[in-house]
């Protein structure tokens, strides 16, 4: 794969996961499912995971444990207030970097 692809995604998946959770609590399957699999910005679980972790170091996701029906319990996350702080930054972010990239990248 190509290395520009790769970072382009990395630096993309912790938006995506905090936008994820805007929509209330999930586990990781969950998180999954709403990201559409995410497999055209090449998010899975081994992806997931390690940024949750993150997140939940940070404080911007609050983490419960519930029993699940069948295996270990499920860690739930869900946005702090500090975390939703975090997505707004970075969605005006996003936005002011996307309309140069597009404006540069528009054809003539």
């Amino acid at each position: 794969m190509r290395v520009w692809l790769v970072q382009m995604r990395k630096g993309l998946v912790e938006p995506c996961v905090l936008a994820a959770l805007r929509e209330g609590e999930a586990y990781g399957y969950q998180i999954l499912q709403r990201l559409g699999s995410g497999e055209s910005l090449g998010i899975s679980e081994s992806t997931v995971y390690p940024v949750l972790a993150r997140l939940a170091a940070q404080r911007l996701v609050r983490v419960r444990e519930s029993p699940s029906p069948a295996g270990p319990p499920r860690r739930y996350y869900r946005l702090t207030s500090a975390g939703e702080a975090r997505l707004v930054e970075m969605t005006a972010c996003w936005r002011q970097m996307a309309s140069v990239v597009n404006a540069l990248l528009k054809e003539k």
